[in-house]
């Protein structure tokens, strides 16, 4: 017997038999982290061989949104389900009335809707995906001895029994808005999915599993052997890293502090990305005043930045973790580079402004289509500029050229720095204090910023088909040399053959 009126997501998949072994809790939520990137990337590849349309999708979520690229977000209608739930009235500075409901003015795009404080659903976190070739459903749920417990299910009639169990929760808080979302979620047909998509489902987990033995004493909780004084040569080593260019050792042993890295950036990303989506629910309100209006867009972009930020380090921590996702290079694939320009040199140059420095780009009126990760490439580079600009003196000058150097194409980034002497000649740049935190960050203690080391860089760059240099010139300080590969022509290919 339920212990509530409604049965929560764990139990209806408890019946279906569609859950796993019962586990640690952070075996568990690896599980869920690992099957939540899988959803992502399996959305964004059949998301992309489908027509553009105004909507490809629903997603049901809780207890925040969870995904966060563009890919999805602008194709993906979500429901996000929570027992706090966001009043965007609260933020007004004049009075609205009271019966205008959160659903209604996201009209279906981005709802947030109320779950009652006793409902068991709360303690429960989970995801239901509905598209023309799919329906899935994730949940992580604990259990009263402390464990927690994974499930997931392609199977479209489990699907619909939860969707029924959150019906009915809509039903008591928001009856209007249930029957236009039940209406919404019949659009898309309750069919089994090729078996072609399950079969990326799981290779896509495949490739984004940790290795075992970089995680056995991590899942345990045993004692880890030498920890101590493998930390302490992290933290020696790690102040030269930056400067020599070199790999961190042992990279056989257990790496606690990696998996925490990881489980860090998913816990503040997912809090960002749904103060991000109730500031846009604001911005969609056409009686903003100017002022308001202005603030919001602020908050959009920091939590837009923070949210980048904390991608990158969990990709980071991702790469080190898993060997085969470093083999797999992160689907590349030609593309514009000029595309990804325009769209980040604003933003470059923001940054910069924001730190009291300038920023010359060169670029040629034509650049050559390169293999890169689209998704990824736009937010390692900028990462990579946030970083950079974080390590100048106010008053410095930056200048970025873009050159085609055989069959790469090279985006070199050149400080000019701000000199207290007019006469450079004996003047050296000293580079900038960092100490290493663990085996992927360090610190600066100057600013107070932390940032990917050099070595967790420069696998980033590898990841998405690049190279990344680092070169420390007397007189300039730092500077980086990306290169990227061209894509190789028909013609060049009819030449390699002959």
């Amino acid at each position: 017997m339920y212990e509530w009126i409604l049965p929560s997501l764990s139990e209806v998949l408890a019946e279906s038999q569609s859950t796993m072994a019962e586990c640690s809790p952070a075996k568990a939520d690896r599980q869920w982290r690992v099957s939540l990137a899988a959803t992502e990337h399996l959305l964004i590849d059949t998301l992309a061989t489908e027509s553009p349309a105004a909507t490809q999708g629903l997603v049901l979520a809780a207890p925040a949104p969870l995904f966060s690229q563009p890919e999805l977000t602008q194709n993906l209608q979500t429901v996000t389900f929570t027992a706090k739930p966001f009043n965007p009235l609260a933020l007004m500075p004049f009075q609205m009335p009271t019966t205008v409901t959160v659903a209604e003015e996201l009209s279906f795009h981005e709802a947030v809707l109320p779950l009652l404080p006793a409902d068991p659903l709360v303690a429960e976190q989970f995801c239901l995906v509905f598209t023309d070739k799919f329906r899935l459903v994730l949940v992580l749920a604990e259990c009263k001895n402390g464990n927690k417990i994974f499930s997931f299910s392609f199977d479209p009639q489990v699907v619909q029994q939860t969707w029924r169990a959150i019906g009915a929760r809509v039903m008591l808080t928001n009856p209007d808005f249930c029957a236009e979302l039940d209406a919404l979620i019949q659009q898309y047909s309750p069919v089994a999915p090729d078996y072609r998509i399950v079969m990326q489902f799981s290779q896509l987990l495949l490739q984004e599993l940790p290795e075992p033995e970089a995680n056995k004493d991590w899942e345990t909780g045993t004692s880890l052997p030498n920890h101590v004084s493998t930390s302490r040569q992290f933290t020696q080593q790690g102040e030269t890293l930056h400067a020599t260019g070199s790999s961190v050792p042992n990279r056989q042993s257990p790496i606690p502090d990696v998996e925490l890295l990881q489980a860090f950036a998913h816990e503040v990303r997912t809090p960002l990305t749904t103060i991000r989506t109730m500031t846009r629910l604001l911005l969609k309100r056409r009686d903003l005043p100017a002022g308001v209006s202005d603030r919001l867009k602020i908050i959009d972009h920091e939590c837009t930045e923070q949210i980048d930020r904390m991608e990158l380090l969990f990709k980071a921590a991702e790469l080190e973790t898993c060997a085969s996702t470093r083999a797999a290079n992160t689907h590349l694939t030609p593309m514009s580079l000029n595309q990804v320009l325009q769209q980040s040199i604003p933003r470059w140059q923001q940054a910069a402004h924001r730190r009291n420095l300038t920023l010359d780009v060169v670029v040629p009126q034509q650049l050559p289509t390169v293999v890169s990760n689209p998704m990824m490439l736009d937010r390692v580079l900028t990462g990579l500029m946030e970083n950079f600009t974080r390590s100048l003196p106010a008053g410095s000058h930056i200048q970025v050229r873009v050159i085609p150097a055989g069959d790469q194409l090279k985006l070199q980034l050149t400080p000019q720095l701000q000199c207290q002497h007019t006469d450079t000649t004996d003047t050296s740049v000293t580079p900038p204090i960092r100490k290493a935190l663990g085996q992927l960050l360090m610190f600066q203690p100057e600013t107070g910023t932390i940032s990917l080391n050099l070595t967790a860089t420069k696998q980033l760059f590898q990841a998405i088909g690049g190279k990344l240099i680092v070169r420390q010139r007397p007189q300039y300080g730092e500077v980086l040399t990306i290169f990227l590969p061209l894509e190789v022509s028909h013609k060049q290919k009819l030449e390699v053959k002959k």
